[in-house]
């Protein structure tokens, strides 16, 4: 990943095409050592492409994958908000009914 995001920094600081030197540079400057072998495969895998076009291929790529945690965290939120409400409306019928069973004994109890 370090070696991809010192591509793209590359990418974006306006070399269309980064050599390995320029990555090793770029990787050297905040005290990160790279293998050649990962740097070779990497500028091997992206040669001739264009940046725009590996983005777009790599968020298609992520949109196929599951991500469980994310669904379940958007689903939980709309439920939780409507499970309050009538959490609320269950308060006030229970408040409604204990003033129902204390006119049902007519104010006597079983104790007096």
């Amino acid at each position: 990943m370090k070696v991809i995001a010192a591509y793209l920094l590359a990418v974006l600081g306006g070399n269309a095409s980064p050599s390995a030197s320029d990555v090793k540079q770029i990787l050297g400057s905040v005290g990160v050592d790279a293998e050649d072998s990962n740097i070779e495969l990497l500028l091997s895998e992206v040669k001739g492409k264009d940046f725009a076009e590996l983005i777009a291929s790599g968020r298609e790529k992520l949109a196929s994958v599951p991500s469980g945690g994310g669904a379940v965290a958007v689903s939980a939120a709309p439920g939780g908000a409507a499970a309050a409400a009538p959490a609320a409306e269950a308060k006030e019928e229970k408040k409604v009914e204990e003033k129902e069973e204390s006119d049902d004994d007519m104010g006597f109890s079983l104790f007096d």
